[in-house]
């Protein structure tokens, strides 16, 4: 039997960095939340998409209101956010049955290609058993440690070799069954994003090529950013 493949979508987040009165999710680019962008981009990738959506349990009614007005009628999940994200997606797990693919995305990236969405999901079928997207880090890297004043001292060792260092991205794609397994551990600082937790759990991780434009928008300078992309033709 094929497996159904749902979409958890992490923003239960308060967008502190933004420094906006709404939370980065709702915020808008192109008259529609940002949220909404990234759901309708997975819907398009992926028609049947079972989506689950995470957010504060304060944000229900206000992202209820949002779909009603902007008529997003697509039938959703809505899940508490917990204490930090991977509870979050902890919480989003327990909703989803095994026999599944189910793919965990961060709700504030909307400009990840449909093509690229679809090439993921053909890995999981032809029998991957989780996909990572990842990027190359192009920047010069420095180890330095920020002192209690604020200011940034060098690190003794060897500076990192850029060109084995990957910055990874979300979707990240999973056998239901074996994520929710994962998420049995005890949390740890470490679990920064799913892949750490199914690593931690023994499962292998097939690794492709991300995309650039795939940004997480977090800051009033990444939110600039994404407004520049949205209206770009190449998105």
């Amino acid at each position: 039997m094929e497996r159904k493949v749902y979409g958890i979508f992490t923003a239960g987040g308060s967008g502190t960095r933004m420094g906006a009165s709404l939370p980065k999710q709702f915020l808008k680019i192109g008259g529609k939340p940002i949220l909404r962008l990234t759901i309708e981009r997975y819907l398009e990738a992926l028609p049947g998409l079972q989506v689950v959506t995470v957010l504060p349990p304060d944000r229900f009614e206000s992202w209820k209101e949002m779909c009603r007005r902007g008529a997003f009628d697509v039938p959703q999940r809505l899940v508490a956010g917990g204490l930090t994200r991977f509870h979050s997606v902890k919480n989003a797990l327990s909703v989803i049955p095994d026999g599944a693919f189910v793919l965990v995305q961060d709700g504030v990236r909307p400009f990840l290609s449909v093509g690229k969405i679809r090439e993921m999901m053909a890995a999981m079928k032809g029998g991957a058993r989780a996909v990572i997207p990842v990027c190359p880090v192009t920047d010069t890297l420095h180890r330095l440690h920020r002192r209690e004043d604020g200011t940034l001292e060098v690190l003794a060792g060897d500076a990192p070799d850029r060109s084995e260092l990957f910055g990874a991205q979300t979707p990240q794609i999973f056998r239901s069954e074996e994520l929710r397994n994962a998420y049995q551990a005890a949390f740890s600082p470490a679990f920064t994003d799913d892949a750490a937790v199914a690593l931690a759990a023994g499962i292998p991780l097939t690794y492709v090529e991300g995309e650039r434009y795939n940004i997480k928008i977090t800051t009033p300078e990444d939110l600039a950013i994404a407004r520049a992309l949205f209206n770009s033709p190449k998105i």
